[in-house]
């Protein structure tokens, strides 16, 4: 038999609880922020190869196992570390908004890795300003600013490219 009460002890993975967050976490969070860091700074070039074609990057020397690897193992952390305070259900439009946002009006690789971050910044600071202030979720509203800004974005695509 199914208790109504049960629903309650899961939610907070479905949806997020960002209020959640230990001292614990957050150092967790900022190591495997450095490590995001240190890895896209020194394999940057080769993910870009690496991306476009696989072949290319093989035949340049690249180990494409190892950077594929390690790029997936860091997505999976950072995932898994923001599971309980962003949620199943809005995680991946954290993860696919701001890319897509800035594959919109970005003109090179570099721009483009630098609106995402921009993009992303900006959706969560002023989410949980917005979230604080109208004592309204916190993962929603970001994710409502996210979609907003990819529309914004995707409107002005064709002005920025010209």
């Amino acid at each position: 038999m199914l208790h109504g009460g049960n629903f309650n002890k899961y939610s907070s993975y479905l949806v997020g609880d960002i209020l959640s967050i230990s001292n614990t976490e957050i150092l967790y969070l900022f190591l495997a922020f450095i490590a995001v860091i240190a890895f896209w700074y020194f394999t940057f070039n080769k993910l870009n190869v690496l991306s476009i074609n696989e072949a290319l990057a093989k035949s340049k020397g690249i180990n494409t196992k190892l950077i594929d690897n390690v790029f997936v193992v860091l997505i999976a952390i950072i995932v898994m570390i923001s599971i309980r305070w962003i949620g199943i259900l809005l995680i991946n439009s954290l993860l696919i908004l701001p890319a897509a946002s800035s594959r919109n009006i970005a003109k090179s690789m570099r721009s483009y890795h630098l609106f995402s971050v921009i993009f992303s910044l900006f959706s969560g600071i002023a989410g949980l300003i917005i979230s604080y202030y109208w004592n309204i979720p916190t993962g929603p509203i970001i994710v409502l600013i996210s979609g907003a800004i990819y529309f914004i974005t995707f409107g002005l695509r064709k002005l920025v490219k010209e």
